[in-house]
């Protein structure tokens, strides 16, 4: 926007979304300094910040990190560069390819994370006139403009609530078709639904989840327990793990909920208890749901 001047970012509005952090790279590459406060956010655990700074470093900029993150990109602003993410960060790797989109040269992203909408996002950069490889994959070359222009573009759809309504209208019983669908960026959400019972189809983009089904886990072959597990894309996303657990509180059998990624995200299931479920807690990451249980207020 061509209104924008400061690049102190408003901390009463950082602490009210995660997705705050990604001013930086916008303005890092447009003005050579960003001063970010700390982003908000659902509390799951630790979140880095990590991935986000080593991209800045990287590509030339200074990390001063107090309570604020100071970031600056002296002597001639930001470098192109060939670095390796220590872990698949989402919002780290949209960071680093919205700087990198207008820094001269080719930067390489290499062990990037690939969720459809950083994928989004890389295909709409190159539409504002960036040229983006290796979209869909973990290693990325960002041949970076010095300038990019505006463009229209639809944002994909959320597998991440198409995955949310489905679970649902599993755990009511109702049937749901959720319209304009990738299908695609469903394959392993709908594996790992159908594993706790869960039928779905997808037809020319709608996904339809019948309803009155009876939800049944189920088991691993040799009739062992069933395990649901997330991991970076194209795994099971660790953002659904929660909904998963809700729709196994309805499912007959019992299965194992493996959260990898953070280390307090299944705290929350000690309301779900309250409620009437079964799940026993094994560690922060394993919980073992056995259904289905009548939930109460």
């Amino acid at each position: 926007m061509s209104g924008v001047t400061s690049t102190d970012v408003d901390p009463d509005l950082a602490e009210r979304i995660r997705a705050s952090v990604l001013v930086g790279g916008p303005l890092l590459a447009r003005f050579g300094s960003a001063l970010l406060p700390p982003p908000g956010g659902d509390v799951i655990g630790r979140r880095r910040l990590d991935p986000h700074l080593d991209a800045f470093r990287a590509l030339g900029a200074t990390v001063e990190h107090g309570r604020d993150i100071e970031i600056q990109a002296p002597h001639g602003g930001l470098q192109a560069c060939d670095f390796f993410m220590d872990e698949p960060s989402v919002m780290g790797t949209e960071n680093a390819l919205m700087a990198a989109a207008l820094t001269d040269g080719t930067t390489v992203i290499r062990n990037a994370a690939s969720e459809p909408h950083v994928q989004d996002l890389a295909r709409m950069l190159n539409k504002m006139g960036a040229a983006i490889e290796g979209i869909g994959s973990n290693v990325m070359y960002v041949h970076g403009m010095g300038e990019l222009g505006g463009c229209e573009h639809a944002v994909s759809p959320d597998h991440i609530e198409i995955g949310s309504f489905m679970a649902l209208a599993g755990v009511t019983g109702g049937e749901l078709t959720i319209k304009g669908c990738v299908a695609d960026d469903l394959r392993m959400i709908r594996l790992a639904f159908q594993r706790l019972g869960l039928r779905s189809e997808m037809t020319d983009g709608d996904c339809f989840v019948p309803g009155g089904q009876e939800l049944r886990v189920e088991r691993d072959a040799g009739d062992y327990q069933s395990k649901v597990e997330d991991g970076p894309w194209p795994a099971f996303p660790a953002d659904l793990t929660s909904i998963a657990v809700a729709l196994a509180t309805q499912s007959e059998g019992s299965v194992l909920i493996f959260e990898k990624m953070f280390e307090n995200r299944l705290f929350f299931v000690d309301e779900l208890i309250t409620m009437g479920a079964e799940i026993t807690i094994c560690d922060p990451h394993r919980a073992i749901i056995i259904g289905p249980r009548k939930l109460r207020g």
